[in-house]
Parts: C-alpha cells; sequence; structure tokens
C-alpha cells in the first residue's frame, strides 16, 4: 500500500486480488445482499485509491476493514432514509427463497441467530469469527482497546449461542 500511497497504482491490483474476497464476505454477512455488497466492495476499494494519502504505514488489513465499515455505514444510513420500491421488495423475497432452498439447516438457524444480534455485535463476531481478524486489529478498526475487544466477542459469542438454541 506504501507504493500505492506513492503512486503506483498497479501495486493496488495485488492487494485487491488479496483482499475483496475477505471485504465482500464481511459486508454479504453485514448486508445479507450479494448485489449490495459488491456494489459495497467496489466503493471500498474506489475510496482505498481515492485516499491513498491517508494511509500512514499501519496494518492494511486494518485500513481496508475500517473503510469498509464506514462504506457500509454510509450506505445504511442511506438506505434508512431512502423510501423502499416494491420491486426491492419483490427482488428480495425471490433470492431470500432461493438462498433457503440451498442453505441448509444448521446454517440457517445460525444465519438466524447471528441477524438477531445488534448490529455492533454482528460485526464483531463476523471480523473474528468468520473473517479470522485478531483481536488488536478489530480493536484498531473500531477504535476500541484489545481487553474491550475480547469482551464484546466473548459476550456476543454467548448471546449468538443463546439465539441458536432457541431457534434450533
Amino acid at each position: 500500500m506504501i507504493k500505492v500511497s506513492q503512486g503506483d497504482l498497479d501495486m493496488m491490483r495485488m492487494l485487491f486480488d488479496r483482499y475483496h474476497l475477505k471485504i465482500f464476505n464481511f459486508l454479504l454477512k453485514m448486508t445479507r445482499d450479494r448485489v449490495i455488497s459488491q456494489d459495497i466492495t467496489q466503493e471500498v476499494f474506489y475510496k482505498a485509491i481515492k485516499y491513498k494519502t491517508s494511509y500512514k504505514n499501519g496494518k492494511f488489513s486494518s485500513w481496508i476493514f475500517t473503510i469498509a465499515r464506514n462504506v457500509f455505514s454510509d450506505h445504511y444510513q442511506k438506505s434508512k432514509s431512502s423510501p423502499k420500491r416494491l420491486d426491492d421488495f419483490e427482488y428480495k423475497t425471490m433470492s431470500e427463497e432461493t438462498d433457503h432452498i440451498e442453505q441448509n439447516e444448521v446454517k440457517q438457524q445460525l444465519d438466524q441467530a447471528l441477524n438477531q444480534l445488534s448490529d455492533s455485535d454482528r460485526e464483531l463476531v463476523i471480523m473474528n469469527r468468520y473473517q479470522g481478524i485478531k483481536y488488536n486489529e478489530i480493536a484498531e478498526i473500531v477504535g476500541s482497546t484489545e481487553g474491550a475487544v475480547k469482551t464484546k466477542v466473548h459476550r456476543a459469542i454467548h448471546k449468538l449461542k443463546g439465539y441458536y438454541l432457541q431457534n434450533a
């Protein structure tokens, strides 16, 4: 990323290849919508290039996930205030039915339990357990301490377990 920030944009291809699936999967778990996740992933890498000079030699994964969180948050705020169209609901219903057929029962129950978590708890669980991001990196991403993140993840996992057992 240092080379990208100095103007060598060809190096961004390597970073994109390495991180786009992780970012996409994180966003997919957050949005539960493949198309929106693809759009937001593109926006994340666009912003990474646009704001390349703001990169300050830290851990790249923390920096790119911070951008992803911010873009997701921006999208969520915009979608909350915009009116919903009927065809959006029809499309979402069709895709949910298709997904429902393809998923096995355990995954469905886990997804249901995950959706019952608050946005912040779900985000922590996804980053730590699904994306494999370490506590210290999550702390940097969310602007907290490593100890606080460990505690929050532990509590979120405990809640997730309770929700999962209720749905089973």
